[in-house]
């Protein structure tokens, strides 16, 4: 007897149809599982058939051979078990293949018949779908994942016996046990929400409140530099709050990264915010960017879309800092191994937060005590050319205690966040039909073309260029976030003032590194 099941895997973030067939035949009696397989897969033999036996189901005495199609990729994991279960039942005739055609199954078993819980459950859904596969049966602990998807359904089981139930029921039956499950999609677990942080909250600094501002509203990469609880961190946190959400397509990305990483939090496919993440500086480069010997998203790739938070940034070693340089410029990060390569995205939003010299007090010396050569050490650990790929560094000021005391009514993040979303639409227009979204992705070619400068202008800026000494690539940065302080106006024309303001965001990294 002979059956063909469907399944999934994943390769890097990529996931792909695999083909589950399944023989039973006379000879000589066995269980052979092959197409190029990982340990993981080769064990589910024994996790198969002892789960089989304890819900009551002993296979044939017979030679039992199982090919994971196609052939040519290596399969991971432990999701392929309840496909082989599948077509070792079509093959013993207790259930029948003709009305599993459109339905796929991902699960791992335990020897008791649990079906537990597997990784990468929403990407492989995804690829199915586009095969035509309406139905995927997985693990009542993955079925949430499914919300969203258009176009197939996620059937969750618990055990053996209900995988088995369902494969066994009739058509009213099934439609009645989809019924069910869709209440439980609508109905997700709630999720404890993170706390609502508001830049109301943030007393003065108007001139970092700005910076952070301006990019948020091009996806700029952001420095915030200043002394020791000046509010540094404080603003970093606060800066998803003046992001627009996430769109669709954008929600389908994000999720299925964590998805893959075993991180989707509750029942809930979709991630509604935007991800601030936020490593700690003893973070190693590999855990950075990912890889291992299966592997996996990194922190890069987990902050896709959102914000990539470093405090402290000169604390984080210079190999890690180096990690940066390639996914900065190219938005994704390439893991290359001997079974093959890896592409995960990773176009996030660099904020930084450091501090001035190592006690956090300079230029202060009435506080600072730390010589030259060590303020020029501890700057140094950010090299110039991720200083480079940095489009503002922003001063933050000690908050003075009158400012305290002062009442003030400072803006919300709702009201910046309106801001910020205007001047989103306007990029939106000028670059509709290309693959850019925003000013800061504008590559140096494009700079000239989305933003045209005037002679006065082109004459202000060509000024500051031979007398600040800054580099082709600084020339192009202060250009696009010109364009954006201009959107954030509501201007169609970039402005000397708005120059003028980009320039002061160039000329922070002066102050420190000059």
């Amino acid at each position: 007897m002979f059956s063909s099941m469907c399944a999934g895997g994943i390769a890097g973030l990529e996931a792909y149809p695999v083909r589950v067939e399944v023989d039973i035949s006379r000879g000589l009696p066995g269980f052979e599982l092959v197409g190029s397989l990982g340990r993981e897969v080769k064990e589910a033999k024994e996790r198969v058939q002892i789960a089989l036996k304890n819900a009551g189901m002993t296979l044939p005495v017979a030679k039992i051979t199982v090919n994971l199609s196609p052939a040519n990729i290596r399969k991971e994991g432990t999701g392929y078990d309840l496909a082989i279960a599948a077509g070792l039942l079509s093959c013993m005739g207790i259930v029948e293949a003709d009305s599993l055609r459109t339905t796929a199954f991902l699960g791992e078993l335990a020897l008791d018949g649990a079906v537990g819980r597997i990784n990468g459950v929403l990407p492989i859904a995804l690829a199915l779908q586009k095969e035509g596969i309406q139905y995927l049966i997985v693990p009542i602990e993955n079925v949430g994942e499914g919300v969203g998807i258009p176009g197939i359904s996620l059937i969750g089981v618990k055990s053996m016996a209900e995988f088995l139930e369902y494969l066994q029921a009739g058509e009213e039956k099934r439609k009645s046990i989809l019924k069910q499950q869709e209440k439980i999609k609508k109905n997700p677990e709630k999720q404890e929400n993170r706390e609502r942080l508001d830049f109301a909250d943030v007393y003065g600094q108007e001139s970092a409140k700005r910076a952070a501002e301006v990019a948020a509203a091009g996806f700029h990469h952001l420095l915030l530099a200043g002394p020791p609880g000046a509010g540094k961190t404080m603003i970093a946190s606060r800066i998803p709050s003046i992001l627009p959400p996430l769109t669709k397509q954008e929600k389908m990305e994000v999720a299925s990264i964590y998805s893959i990483a075993g991180k989707l939090a509750g029942r809930e496919g979709l991630t509604k915010e935007r991800p601030f993440v936020a490593p700690h500086h003893t973070i190693s480069p590999q855990a950075l960017a990912g890889g291992g010997r299966l592997p996996r998203p990194g922190m890069l790739s987990f902050s896709h879309r959102g914000i990539l938070f470093l405090d402290e940034m000169p604390e984080f070693s210079s190999e890690a800092l180096e990690v940066l340089r390639q996914p900065m410029e190219e938005k994704v990060v390439r893991v290359i191994r001997s079974r093959g390569n890896c592409t995960y995205p990773a176009d996030f939003m660099l904020i930084g937060a450091m501090n001035p010299c190592p006690c956090g007090h300079y230029p202060d010396r009435n506080r600072c005590n730390c010589s030259e050569t060590e303020i020029r050490r501890y700057l140094g650990r950010i090299s110039g050319p991720i200083l480079d790929r940095i489009d503002m560094v922003a001063e933050v000021s000690a908050v003075q205690l009158k400012e305290l005391h002062q009442w003030r009514n400072e803006e919300s993040s709702v009201t910046i966040r309106r801001r910020v979303m205007e001047a989103r639409k306007r990029q939106n227009l000028r670059f509709r039909g290309t693959s850019y979204h925003f000013n800061g992705e504008l590559p140096g070619r494009e700079v000239e073309r989305y933003c045209v400068l005037g002679s006065d202008e082109r004459r202000f800026l060509e000024q500051v260029f031979d007398a600040g000494q800054m580099s082709l690539r600084a020339y192009h940065k202060v250009i696009k976030l010109a364009r954006t302080i201009a959107d954030l106006e509501g201007e169609n024309r970039i402005s000397t003032s708005h120059l003028s303001e980009a320039v002061c965001y160039n000329n922070g990294r002066q102050q420190f590194w000059s």
